[in-house]
């Protein structure tokens, strides 16, 4: 009777049925075992093997020509000094004028330009600038300063502003031809209809601390959805 026994030694026998219980798991998990408790072999495993390059010898394409620029910061030294660090502390359309000004002309874009120039009250025609958004896109707590400027064929210039050192700094300059732009948490989302049929193009840009800059991050194709 184990009740009469030391506690170890009642401890150490009522351990043995569990002990047991497990040795029969770990022979299931192994494949199984023989009539005699030891466990039975399962096979050859398959072996792993390292990737195989196909075609070694074919020669190779000339490149492509030089790869775009990596996105930089551009201070706009025309546009009043912000040294609390609030982009709000200036209004957007004095950040856009400056940002004209300071690069002579918005490359290809001569009658947004022109439309920046003259804009007197942004989201009423014919300003071409569309209503700020203020969202913290580098992770610091502060705002940055989102801008569309609406320009010729149906693009959209997407910028976007922040404040570095007293200095507000362009931090973002594309043009897209954009169905939709979302900001989600950091990252600024844009979907473009793709020359692929039923198909859009999504970018995501994002900030990156090495550049100081937003840069695009992800660029990909996704089902449309449209038309159906």
């Amino acid at each position: 009777m184990l009740r009469h026994l030391p506690p170890p030694v009642r401890r150490a026998l009522t351990a043995v049925p569990a002990l047991a219980l497990s040795v029969a798991a770990v022979c299931t998990l192994l494949s199984g075992c023989d009539g005699t408790g030891k466990p039975r072999s399962a096979g050859h495993a398959v072996a792993a093997a390292a990737p195989e390059r196909l075609w070694p010898g074919r020669q190779l394409p000339p490149p492509l020509g030089k790869p775009d620029d990596p996105p930089k910061p551009m201070p706009l030294r025309s546009a009043p000094r912000v040294p609390s660090g609030d982009i709000r502390r200036v209004t957007a359309l004095a950040v856009a004028r400056a940002a004209v000004e300071d690069t002579g002309s918005t490359v290809g874009w001569d009658a947004t330009t022109k439309g920046i120039k003259e804009c007197r009250v942004i989201g009423r025609t014919p300003c071409p600038i569309l209503a700020p958004h203020y969202r913290d896109l580098n992770g610091d707590g502060k705002d940055e300063l989102l801008l569309g400027v609406e320009a010729e064929q149906r693009f959209l210039l997407l910028w976007a502003f922040t404040v570095r050192d007293g200095v507000i700094t362009k931090v973002l300059d594309d043009w897209v031809r954009p169905l939709s732009v979302e900001v989600s948490g950091h990252d600024v989302t844009v979907r473009e209809a793709a020359e692929k049929g039923g198909y859009d193009l999504r970018k995501v840009y994002s900030w990156d601390r090495r550049l100081q800059a937003m840069k695009e991050r992800i660029t990909e194709y996704v089902e449309s959805g449209r038309g159906k």
